[in-house]
């Protein structure tokens, strides 16, 4: 693609192309049958995730989506429930799968501001040993929510309050990554209390498809019927595991560059008056815009190759395949626009 037929797309970094040497690798992938469990770069994959964050056995799939109600289905049976935020992506995004698909019941609990979920609201509603309620078995949280990351002395506590009252814990952490650099610390580290974690793949780390569910071995070998289950299991798929490892052995510590364009970004928005801006911590940050500017503005954008998904609430993200360079061109669009806007 040349310059000249770019466009700047802020609306998620599940946009990112793959670069010249991750596609190489994808040609250059071994390949069998993943289902059988002769895929090499497939079983390639599972190993380095899991030694990377520190768990027994890893298992590749499609989607985010699908290794979340995975985890969720292995963890929790036909009843059971799972506490989680209101804002957290297993409950409000991926279209209601544990309790259509899993029978299993969410117990949704307000998210504090930065994230999080109150212990003392964890602590309310896990359920009594009755056979009144469904019985809770899993504490389910995110890291990054919405972009902002949960500290590790509240993902401890909260990790331990839920196996002092016998639960399991498991992490959606799509954007674990971003948590970690932006923390200055090992994914290790990020994921420690975790019983699972699921880790995105296709976001900021820029593969093009695919998560790896993480955990103890008999759970990740449960799992497998899980995902077959949900049409999961894929044949030849080295070709796309082998651009998931280039993009965990190269494409971490760079999310710090995605982080600093995010901070620049919004710091060249807030001086515009008409937007009320919010600070990202990682790559992601919210802003408010006037009703009336949204579809003249998007239409500005347009014109001027930019994809924002604008709207009085307005996420903006940024990613591998966005520049500093980018970053100001994007601020002078706005700048532009709200120079000549009238309400």
């Amino acid at each position: 693609m040349s310059k000249m037929d770019k466009w700047i797309d802020l609306r998620s970094d599940t946009v990112t192309q793959p670069s010249e040497a991750m596609r190489a690798a994808m040609a250059g992938a071994e390949v069998g049958d993943d289902v059988y469990g002769d895929d090499p770069s497939v079983n390639r994959l599972q190993d380095y995730a899991a030694d990377l964050f520190g768990f027994e056995a890893g298992l590749f799939a499609p989607s985010g989506t699908q290794t979340n109600l995975i985890a969720l289905m292995t963890h929790c049976g036909r009843g059971d429930e799972y506490l989680v935020g209101q804002e957290a992506h297993t409950y409000k995004y991926e279209g209601g799968g544990a309790a259509v698909l899993g029978s299993i019941q969410p117990q949704p609990i307000v998210n504090q501001p930065d994230g999080s979920i109150a212990l003392a609201d964890i602590e309310a509603y896990i359920k009594p040993d009755d056979m009144h309620f469904a019985r809770t078995r899993l504490l389910a949280l995110e890291n990054t929510i919405g972009g902002r990351v949960l500290g590790q002395d509240y993902i401890a506590a909260a990790t331990a309050l839920a196996h002092a009252r016998g639960l399991a814990t498991h992490l959606d952490g799509a954007r674990i990554a971003n948590a970690a650099v932006k923390q200055g610390l090992s994914l290790r580290a990020a994921v420690a209390g975790f019983d699972t974690v699921s880790v995105c793949l296709s976001k900021g780390l820029g593969a093009p498809v695919g998560s790896v569910l993480l955990g103890p071995k008999a759970f990740i070998e449960q799992g497998k019927r899980w995902r077959k289950m949900l049409g999961g299991g894929m044949r030849q798929a080295g070709v796309i595991a082998a651009a998931a490892q280039y993009a965990l052995e190269h494409n971490v510590q760079r999310l710090a560059e995605d982080h600093d364009n995010a901070a620049a970004l919004a710091r060249g928005l807030a001086a515009i008056e008409q937007l009320n801006v919010g600070t990202p911590q990682t790559n992601i940050f919210w802003m408010d815009i006037p009703a009336a500017a949204c579809e003249p503005l998007r239409q500005a954008l347009a014109r001027e190759r930019i994809r924002a998904s604008i709207g009085p609430k307005t996420r903006l993200v940024t990613h591998l395949d966005v520049s500093a360079a980018d970053v100001a061109r994007t601020v002078e669009v706005f700048q532009a626009f709200f120079a000549n806007w009238q309400a």
